[in-house]
């Protein structure tokens, strides 16, 4: 009876310890719109830096029928990019030391419809 404690005891803290250990990894992300899971992963890399200044933002861009991710950079004279759905970059649409990006973006011949995804706002 004793051995059969012990083994119940010894599995309830395993199972404790594995929920322990996956909580950390479902860290809810407080998005204003759906995004692909490599965003997903972005945002959560760029809260495990110290808090930028200006905050970082993720931008939803629709353009021509695609849609696009724009994610800012940290402070001056950076570029900000714009990602694929995939994460693949872009291009960078401003930033660097002219402000102008890098002058690789696609001409969207329409509107784009812009939308914020995320605001850093460990400050707030």
């Amino acid at each position: 009876m004793l051995r059969i404690m012990k083994k119940n005891r010894t599995h309830l803290l395993i199972i404790l310890l594995g929920i322990a250990l996956f909580l950390p990894a479902c860290d809810k992300l407080d998005l204003l719109a759906d995004v692909p899971s490599c965003i997903e992963e972005k945002i959560r890399d760029i809260k495990k830096e110290e808090m930028r200044n200006p905050p970082a933002q993720v931008w939803k861009w629709e353009a021509d029928g695609n849609t696009y991710y724009y994610l800012t950079s940290d402070c001056c004279d950076q570029y900000n990019y714009l990602f694929d759905e995939n994460c693949n970059v872009v291009c960078a649409p401003d930033g660097g030391f002219t402000g102008n990006g890098d002058g690789n973006c696609p001409d969207f011949n329409g509107e784009i419809i812009k939308t914020l995804v995320w605001k850093d706002d460990r400050n707030d």
